[in-house]
């Protein structure tokens, strides 16, 4: 179990071009131990190895088979800047980590109590972010995020099993993990990486939610567009937005109805006031009846 680390900061990366595989290997590790160039380096040098391999294996394999290994097309990064799982793990093996995929069987403790683990990594839709452990509170370092997002104890469990149910791929990241970065070393800053308290993470979090009005206390991970949650919640809304509009047509019709029967009430009115002055009216008329017949 790690102990406080950069004094009780917290270490975060915001997402800048598609480097959210830096972002989160570096906040994995807590301070920006690596940048996009080393990540670079390590895919070109598992692509170099793959080759080999293929090329080693016999006869040249149809391509069904993986025949285009042998291609200049890397497997392990993309043009855009996205890393594989494989990158990720050889630059956290570098820090002597493992990284475990959650349906693995060795990773079934971490199913039943994930706060025994330090850290877990996530990916889907070629987006990776963190969610780590630091100074015994759990935290959604999302690099799409201004800050780190606070996760109790109780909702850890809740949000990984909302994140499989989204089809998110999760692992396990176990091994001894670095307590210190120089903070005020020359590479502390790589121009999208800060320290904050917990104190202002919580503020810098707060107060975006108030600027976007943002109603769902759900972090960002969980309603990222193209997963089951977004549309989820988008139809939820579209749903509440319908019933919404249904209820205000009712509440027209209704009104427009009331106006009508208001606007056609003089027409049925007898020319006699009240009901006071009819009685009066016929008890007159009656008289002057009985005036004839005597008479």
């Amino acid at each position: 179990m790690e102990g406080a680390s950069n004094g009780g900061m917290l270490y975060h990366e915001v997402q800048e071009s598609k480097l959210c595989a830096v972002h989160c290997v570096n906040t994995v590790l807590q301070g920006p131990f690596f940048s996009e160039f080393d990540l670079a380096a390590l895919a070109s040098d598992l692509d170099t190895k793959e080759r080999q391999v293929m090329s080693h294996a016999g006869p040249a394999p149809p391509p069904a088979a993986g025949g285009d290994f042998l291609s200049a097309e890397s497997h392990n990064v993309s043009m855009g800047g996205d890393f594989s799982i494989q990158v990720l793990q050889k630059a956290l093996e570098v820090w002597d980590l493992q990284v475990i995929p959650f349906s693995s069987p060795v990773a079934e403790p971490a199913h039943l109590d994930p706060d025994t683990e330090n850290a877990f990594i996530c990916h889907l839709h070629d987006h990776w972010f963190c969610i780590r452990k630091v100074n015994g509170e759990w935290y959604n370092f999302d690099s799409l995020g201004a800050a780190p997002v606070h996760l109790s104890k109780f909702y850890l469990a809740a949000y990984l099993d909302s994140l499989r149910s989204a089809s998110w791929s999760i692992f396990l990241v176990r091994g001894n993990f670095p307590q210190e970065f120089p903070i005020s070393s020359s590479e502390a800053s790589n121009g999208y990486g800060q320290w904050l308290s917990p104190e202002d993470a919580d503020r810098i979090i707060k107060s975006c939610s108030d600027a976007q009005d943002v109603q769902d206390p759900k972090p960002l991970s969980i309603v990222r567009p193209g997963t089951d949650s977004y549309e989820e919640m988008w139809s939820q809304r579209e749903d509440e937005d319908l019933k919404a509009a249904i209820a205000a047509s009712l509440m027209d019709s209704s009104a427009a109805s009331s106006s009508a029967l208001k606007d056609k009430e003089p027409e049925h009115k007898e020319p006699v006031g009240s009901g006071k002055e009819k009685e009066e009216a016929a008890k007159d008329e009656a008289k002057d009846t009985e005036k004839d017949k005597a008479e």
